[in-house]
C-alpha cells in the first residue's frame, strides 16, 4: 500500500467548547497549512455523523462531550479516518497513546506537540487506519471508572478578541467585583463570569483557600499573615501590593501557620 501522502487531506474537530475548536484550528493552520478543515463539531454525537457523511481523514476528538464521549465515538470511526484525542486531563496521555495507531493533544495545544503529531500524521500518508480496539477498550475502561477527583488547572478569560489561557499556578488570587471575578496575577489581572463559589468547587482545596466570601488565594502565594490596626487578619501575597482580608470564620485557616 502507498503511503505517499495524498494531495488532499482533510480534518474534523470535535469539541464541546467553541473557544477550543477555534483555537485547535487556528494553530493546525500554522502547523499544517494544506490540511483542510471540512467541519466542526459539539459533540460526539454530532461528531460520527459529520465523520460519516465528510469521510474526513482526521478526526480531533475531545474525550469529553455531552451525549456522546470522544472514546465511544473514535469506537464508531477508528476504521475510517485517522484519530487524535484532544485533552484536558494527562491521565489519559497512557501507553495506548504511543503505540502510533493513536495520538493526543493536551489542553490547551501547544505548537510544538501540535507539529510532533502533524508530522505523525503525514508519516502515516495514505495507510489505512489500525485495528486499535484494544487500545480504545482500555481507555473506554479507564474513561468509565470512578473517576477520582479533577481539579480546574486553567482558567479561560476573554481578552479583546483572543481567548487568554492561564495556568492555576500562576494565579495569586480570585477576588469577587460585582458581576465578574478578578484573576490576578503576578503579571496584572484580568476579568472573567465565572463565579467565586464556582471556583471553590472546581479548584483543588489544598492549592486555593477561601479565606473570604468574595477572596480564594493561592496558598503558595501567601507571603504573611498579620492584623491590621482594627483587629483584623490580614494575607500579604508575594508579587502583590494589596492585602487581602480573612474573615472571622476563616480565620482558623491559619492556626497551624
Amino acid at each position: 500500500m502507498s503511503t505517499t501522502m495524498p494531495d488532499r487531506v482533510t480534518a474534523l474537530i470535535a469539541d464541546d467548547e467553541a473557544p477550543m475548536r477555534a483555537q485547535l484550528r487556528a494553530r493546525l493552520q500554522e502547523s499544517w497549512p494544506a490540511l483542510e478543515i471540512v467541519a466542526e463539531a459539539e459533540n460526539g454525537v454530532q461528531a460520527v455523523e459529520l465523520a460519516t457523511q465528510l469521510e474526513p481523514d482526521i478526526v480531533f476528538l475531545d474525550i469529553r462531550m455531552p451525549g456522546m464521549s470522544g472514546i465511544e465515538a473514535a469506537r464508531l470511526l477508528f476504521n475510517r479516518c485517522h484519530l487524535v484525542f484532544v485533552t484536558a486531563y494527562d491521565q489519559y496521555a497512557i501507553e495506548a497513546f504511543e503505540q502510533g495507531a493513536l495520538d493526543y493533544l493536551l489542553k490547551p495545544v501547544g505548537g510544538e506537540r501540535l507539529k510532533t503529531t502533524c508530522s505523525r500524521l503525514q508519516a502515516r500518508g495514505g495507510t489505512q487506519p489500525q485495528d486499535i480496539t484494544r487500545q480504545l477498550g482500555a481507555l473506554l475502561a479507564q474513561h468509565t471508572a470512578p473517576p477520582k477527583r479533577e481539579y480546574l488547572r486553567w482558567i479561560q478569560a476573554q481578552v479583546g478578541q483572543n481567548l487568554r489561557m492561564i495556568s492555576t499556578r500562576e494565579i495569586l488570587y480570585f477576588q469577587a467585583d460585582e458581576k465578574y471575578t478578578r484573576v490576578c496575577t503576578a503579571q496584572g489581572e484580568v476579568l472573567i463570569r465565572k463565579t467565586l463559589k464556582e471556583l471553590a468547587d472546581e479548584l483543588d482545596p489544598d492549592e486555593f483557600w477561601r479565606i473570604h466570601r468574595s477572596t480564594l488565594v493561592r496558598v503558595d502565594a501567601i507571603d504573611s499573615v498579620g492584623r491590621d490596626l482594627r483587629g483584623r487578619q490580614m494575607v500579604k501575597v508575594k508579587g502583590a501590593d494589596e492585602t487581602l482580608e480573612v474573615s472571622r470564620g476563616n480565620t482558623h485557616l491559619f492556626q497551624q501557620m
